[in-house]
């Protein structure tokens, strides 16, 4: 099943749950129609850093380009929050003819012998991506913070550092 959308009312990456144990989502809304589908913390930073490469690119390419730069989107994710699917793959592409952003979201199909995978699919103007960009961001780093000394995320109940040798922080 693919679901195609075309300049959505809004799209944006929040969470549910508390620091540590959150569920990332992307989450599509045109019309009334709200699409959600599950996604890894990683894959929102990835997706970020690709998002900020295209961009750059694109302004470097066409220093003429105007973007408008949509207000970021704080508000919290529609509820609820059912995802359709968990994502596996994504695909972003710029299409210079329509001058629009595409993302597909893949769902990597869990049976061997008939494929049933489910794509969303949606296009989104510049300015749109990176307000979309700008939010992710935020979303992923207002998780918890990093210990200094190995990198590891500080649980809010203490932190057993591997380069301490075990103690507490």
């Amino acid at each position: 099943m693919r679901f195609e959308i075309s300049g959505p009312d809004r799209f944006v990456v929040g969470t549910v749950g508390a620091p540590g144990e959150r569920a990332f989502f992307v989450q599509v809304r045109k019309d009334r129609n709200v699409y959600s589908v599950a996604i890894e913390k990683d894959q929102v930073r990835a997706i970020v850093s690709r998002l900020e490469i295209i961009i750059s690119e694109i302004k470097r390419s066409n220093p003429f380009e105007t973007i408008e730069v949509a207000s970021v989107d704080d508000a919290p994710l529609d509820s609820p929050v059912d995802a359709m699917f968990i994502t596996n793959a994504i695909s972003i592409s710029w299409d210079n003819e329509v001058k629009l952003i595409k993302f597909e979201f893949f769902e990597a199909s869990t049976e061997a012998e008939e494929p049933d995978e489910q794509v969303l699919s949606l296009s989104v103007n510049l300015g749109t991506a990176q307000s979309f960009a700008l939010r992710s961001k935020a979303v992923v780093n207002a998780g918890r913070l990093p210990c200094p000394f190995c990198s590891i995320p500080i649980d809010p109940r203490g932190h057993l550092c591997p380069r301490a040798n075990g103690y507490k922080r």
